[in-house]
């Protein structure tokens, strides 16, 4: 046989697989509806253990793998079909329906907002790109923030969650899991590392540079450039001018934001001095109460998923069928839990898009536990 003629037996057997998944589609249904009539669960974990087991073994040794893959996909549609059948519309999605009807058509101009550090850190620089007025409060850390927000204090906090080179915000994901908060909006931020000194100081003077851990990360090479110079880690960017400033030394100096060094009177030695040109932070800005604007088009979500293999792929496989962008995913330990983590994901998919509700629908059901984060636009 040449290969038109193998592919075209491929295509007939195709074509049949094709009629019996609608046909065990179909009588999946009916057993779903049967489920709802006598008060069952969906989900029979011991007959579905005890399927793939035996069709794993009827495929043979070497087919036995795919087998167990292709059935357990194909389960797992079923599952999501009965749900969505018995469930049409999801409790969350009527969630975010309401969110949607309950948000104004325009974000806010004005609001109170919770920053980490003092004036001049790049978090004031990404809440004055989100809010053309505001009135900042600052707190030292930030679990400040998150505590702000969610005690009522300020109705929104802006966050640092991660940067093109030194990568996530490890301390914001912690958090995430602790506190209760809906992310808003986002916004890309521009950012240049400058090396400020007190006036009259040398380069060549400098063995001591304040900064937040990130922008020393960020700035590698030019600190091993300068030599024997100690790196110390400090709250944030715009605190380590300050202490520049307030320090009886003249041999200390600071990698921050280049307004800082008109606002604590001090002089930049190197302009832009982190490794890449293009560094870029993203930071979020939540709120306690949800809100949906127009044109929100990402979404981010938390999952604590089955310690079992296939438990992820399973998740990652749903995004993949209904064609949906994953552009972040991050996985964080969980405290007092042992190797177990939470896996953040952030999706490109519209609000409004038929596949953006079929999916809310069906990932409960793919895990342990499930936070829906927020759906908003990112300000570039």
């Amino acid at each position: 046989m040449n290969l038109e003629d193998l592919r075209m037996q491929i295509d007939e057997i195709d074509d049949r697989m094709l009629e019996l998944f609608r046909e065990r589609m179909e009588i999946s249904k009916q057993i779903a509806a049967y489920k709802q009539q006598h008060n069952l669960p969906i989900l029979d974990n011991q007959r579905e253990r005890t399927k793939l087991a035996k069709l794993s073994e009827k495929a043979g040794e070497e087919l036995s793998n795919y087998t167990y893959a292709l059935y357990s996909d194909i389960m797992d549609m079923s599952k999501a079909c009965q749900e969505k059948m018995l469930h049409p519309v999801s409790a969350l999605r009527e969630q975010i329906e309401q969110t949607i009807a309950n948000t104004p058509n325009l974000f806010p101009e004005n609001a109170v907002v919770a920053c980490q550090g003092v004036e001049g850190a790049y978090s004031q620089q990404a809440c004055d790109k989100l809010f053309s007025k505001s009135s900042i409060m600052y707190f030292n850390s930030f679990q400040g923030v998150f505590s702000a927000v969610d005690n009522g204090l300020c109705r929104y906090g802006v966050l640092p969650l991660e940067n093109s080179t030194a990568g996530s915000v490890n301390k914001i994901y912690d958090l995430m899991m602790k506190y209760n908060f809906s992310i808003v909006r986002s916004v890309r931020l521009k950012i240049d590392h400058h090396l400020l000194a007190k006036r009259g100081t040398k380069l060549s003077e400098i063995r001591e540079i304040f900064s937040h851990e990130q922008a020393i990360n960020q700035s590698t090479e030019f600190i091993k450039s300068l030599g024997n110079v100690k790196a110390t880690v400090c709250a944030n960017t715009a605190i380590a001018a300050q202490m520049t400033a307030q320090s009886d030394r003249r041999d200390v100096a600071a990698l921050s934001s280049r307004s800082c060094a008109e606002l604590y009177g001090l002089e930049c030695l190197a302009s832009s001095v982190q490794d890449k040109g293009n560094n870029y932070t993203r930071f979020i800005c939540i709120s306690k109460k949800p809100e949906i604007y127009p044109g929100a088009d990402k979404t981010s979500i938390m999952m604590i998923l089955p310690h079992r293999p296939g438990s992820l792929y399973k998740v990652l496989a749903r995004f993949y069928s209904l064609n949906i962008n994953l552009i972040k995913l991050e996985s964080r330990p969980i405290p007092d839990r042992d190797f177990e983590f939470m896996f953040y994901f952030d999706l490109e998919t519209s609000i409004y898009s038929p596949k953006f509700a079929e999916l809310m629908a069906d990932l409960d059901g793919l895990c342990e536990e499930f936070k829906y984060l927020g759906s908003y636009s990112e300000v570039i």
